[in-house]
């Protein structure tokens, strides 16, 4: 009698203690969890068009039912601002508001430079449309000007967070991108999956497909664990453990058809892929990098990715690289590059990892190593099909043997 137990409420189309088809509905599940210290929110089989994003909250399970249950997102549409937006508003004034709804999500961009991710960006819910004013639940807190190509568009993550929610299960359901009928966003501010400092999140049987950005991003979070997730057909990255954020665990996860598969940020240390299979991306199946380090890459099935295998990416100063990283055990083929090592990077360690390629379609080089890497460990790997197993740039020996 002491120990407290948690509600489950059940949500459906219709049936359930709540009942409905979008958004709004399974918000309000959670909500109410909240209000009781958290619970289990099931949702049952079908398909739910999210007008906005899904908040979660602390100590809340979200749990479907397989790949029946569908959290989709609705079609976008972006215009552009045409007065300033100075940063203590509550709304904006658009060209055209047509297709933004009072409850809907919406985000603001104004650039700020020249790359996709040099953005002011604020998501937030809109409140009221009136005439092509867009009102908004909360302040814009930067300043979004005409000059700066201030945009205002209905893109958002399917699920996401206000920072500071911490222990989330994510379990058994599709989040569905839409991505032919969406704006493109930039993984570091959305995904299927948008979170940011938050920690101890798990995701299980977890399926992020077809959104015009990434799969699963988080920025500055601990702890998060995925197990037998997939990402696929994302525009952008499968799995983006984003900047500081430490100890991130994947096992037994697929990303496929992404630009790549596992992309460690800045600052992304002891975390470990282990049984992950990263086929069929567009460039890389692993990028790691500046700061990144003391990860573990293990048991995996790296294969046929457009440009390499595993990238270490060039970083600049000797501190920024991503030092200390261990692959073990993997297989890795059909990859232009089976593991480009670039940069200043030092200790890495490739071991008992099999480099082999279809025939037909050699795997170019097994391992590269850029002229100013340092202490490489090589042990007990094989290589098949690989015209070139070790190009060493360091001091021109090659094998090709």
């Amino acid at each position: 009698m002491r120990v407290q137990q948690k509600l489950t409420l059940t949500v459906g189309q219709t049936q359930g203690d709540l009942q409905g088809k979008d958004d709004r509905v399974i918000q309000a599940g959670i909500d109410y969890l909240d209000r009781l210290g958290g619970g289990t929110l099931r949702i049952l089989p079908g398909t739910y068009e999210l007008k906005n994003a899904v908040y979660l909250r602390p100590r809340i399970v979200l749990s479907g039912s397989g790949e029946t249950t569908i959290l989709r997102k609705t079609a976008s549409v972006v215009t552009s601002l045409v007065r300033d937006s100075d940063w203590y508003e509550y709304g904006v004034q658009v060209t055209d508001s047509t297709g933004f709804v009072p409850g809907g999500g919406i985000m603001l961009r104004s650039s700020t430079g020249p790359g996709e991710w040099q953005f002011d960006v604020l998501r937030a819910t809109i409140t009221a449309v009136e005439g092509n004013v867009l009102f908004l639940d909360r302040m814009t807190k930067e300043n979004f000007w005409t000059e700066k190509a201030a945009t205002a568009a209905t893109i958002f993550p399917l699920l996401t967070a206000a920072e500071g929610v911490d222990d989330v299960l994510i379990e058994n359901l599709v989040l569905d991108g839409n991505r032919e009928n969406n704006e493109h966003m930039n993984g570091n501010f959305a995904g299927a999956v948008f979170i940011q400092s938050c920690n101890r999140w798990r995701f299980r049987n977890v399926v992020a497909r077809d959104y015009n950005g990434d799969g699963f991003s988080f920025q500055v979070c601990d702890d998060i664990q995925f197990e037998n997730c997939r990402s696929l057909n994302n525009a952008d990255l499968g799995f983006h453990p984003g900047s500081g954020s430490q100890r991130p665990v994947f096992r037994n996860c697929t990303a496929k058809g992404n630009s790549q598969g596992i992309f460690f940020c800045w600052g992304v240390c002891d975390g470990l892929a282990e049984n992950c299979v990263l086929s069929e991306n567009r460039q890389f199946g692993v990028s790691i990098g500046h700061r990144d380090t003391d990860n573990v890459i293990k048991s995996c099935t790296i294969e046929q990715n457009g440009e390499v295998g595993i990238l270490f990416r060039q970083e600049g100063t000797e501190f920024r690289n991503g030092h200390r990283n261990r692959i073990e055990a993997c297989t890795i083929r059909n990859n232009e590059i089976g593991i480009d090592i670039q940069g200043k990077t030092q200790d890495i360690a490739i071991l008992n990892t099999k480099f082999d390629a279809a025939p037909g379609d050699p795997q170019r080089i097994g391992v590269r190593i850029g002229p100013e890497v340092q202490r490489i460990t090589l042990d007990g790997n094989s290589f098949e099909g690989c015209p070139m197993r070790i190009e060493d740039l360091r001091s021109g020996n090659t094998d090709s043997r």
